[in-house]
């Protein structure tokens, strides 16, 4: 039995292989290919083994601006090839980013993915051990979580009546979820039932996570549900999928100015310090927070005890009377 022969347009079909999508580590290393820096090639080899282990594109992101700063600043010390760096080097890059007006916690982020990276070319025995003998300690203000004033809350609430924005503001108010965390928000991971959201993946160490719904941000979610377009799968979408975070911000500050509130300085994330905050002084217990909130680590939760313990508060002023009334006596 013969086969039927292939015509030529048919022969050319059958060898073109469907393009592959293009992904976030393609368009970093777009960027990465005209310029001309020391380590280059360990510099695309690093950012490719960060995507492999399945870091975030932001993290990626991150390191990729980072470490490109470092690398130009070494070149401009008159330094070409990266094995003749010195801890030196590093420590002066520091300070000339503190020189130039950078927020001491963006140098720590940066120098910690700068020391990652030559881990890396430790490894890669490109550079000797010594170099990370001791480690670049940096301190950091410990600065308060900045809350609401609960009037403010009442007065920012009142004035939503868009069905869409009540419920973004009233699910970051009531969820303590990170703005990116609501953002990413696929409708399947809310239960209205059950008054919950699952959270897959937390936006900064990807942790997943259960928070619950407030009965008011219950009815702002169904009322919103209502009458959004079914076909979207994101809860909060725009043109272009997703709803983009200058979008949200944009939102919240607008409310802000309509109940003149936007002298304030508060921000977006100042939500979710307000609602740590309010459940503390509520009674709830810090390691319970901690799990609502996402932190690994308790410290950083304790921060909010710092910021408002009606019981510390209780028993400041209930001593003070003591005091006043002449309660109290001793030699000053």
């Amino acid at each position: 039995m013969t086969q039927a022969k292939q015509t030529p347009n048919q022969s050319r079909s059958a060898n073109v292989q469907p393009a592959r999508e293009r992904t976030p580590i393609d368009h970093v290393l777009e960027r990465l290919a005209p310029m001309d820096l020391p380590a280059k090639d360990h510099f695309e080899g690093y950012l490719r083994h960060k995507w492999r282990v399945n870091h975030k594109p932001k993290t990626i992101e991150g390191s990729f601006t980072s470490i490109m700063l470092f690398l130009r600043f070494y070149v401009t010390s008159g330094k070409s090839d990266i094995a003749q760096i010195k801890r030196s080097d590093l420590e002066t890059f520091i300070e000339h980013e503190q020189d130039r007006g950078m927020h001491i916690s963006t140098v720590k982020t940066r120098t910690a993915s700068i020391v990652a990276f030559l881990h890396f070319l430790m490894e890669q025995d490109v550079i000797p051990l010594s170099i990370l003998k001791k480690t670049i300690r940096f301190k950091l203000p410990d600065a308060l979580p900045r809350a609401m004033n609960p009037k403010d809350v009442k007065r920012l609430i009142e004035v939503i009546n868009d069905a869409r924005d009540r419920a973004l503001i009233l699910l970051l108010l009531r969820t303590g979820m990170r703005i990116g965390e609501v953002l990413g928000l696929d409708v399947n991971d809310i239960d209205l039932k059950e008054k919950k959201v699952r959270l897959m993946e937390g936006e900064k160490n990807n942790m997943g996570r259960v928070v619950y719904l407030s009965n008011d941000a219950l009815f702002a979610l169904k009322r919103w549900l209502s009458v959004r377009n079914k076909e979207e799968h994101y809860l909060f979408y725009g043109q272009h999928g997703r709803l983009c975070y200058s979008a949200a911000r944009s939102c919240f500050v607008k409310y802000l100015k309509k109940t003149r509130l936007d002298q304030k300085g508060y921000t977006v994330h100042c939500l979710r310090h307000t609602y740590a905050s309010e459940l503390l002084n509520a009674g709830m217990r810090l390691e319970v927070l901690q799990q609502l909130l996402g932190h690994e680590d308790i410290e950083i939760t304790r921060r909010y005890a710092r910021l408002t313990d009606k019981t510390r508060e209780e028993e400041y002023f209930r001593a003070m009377a003591k005091i006043e009334k002449r309660g109290i006596d001793g030699n000053y």
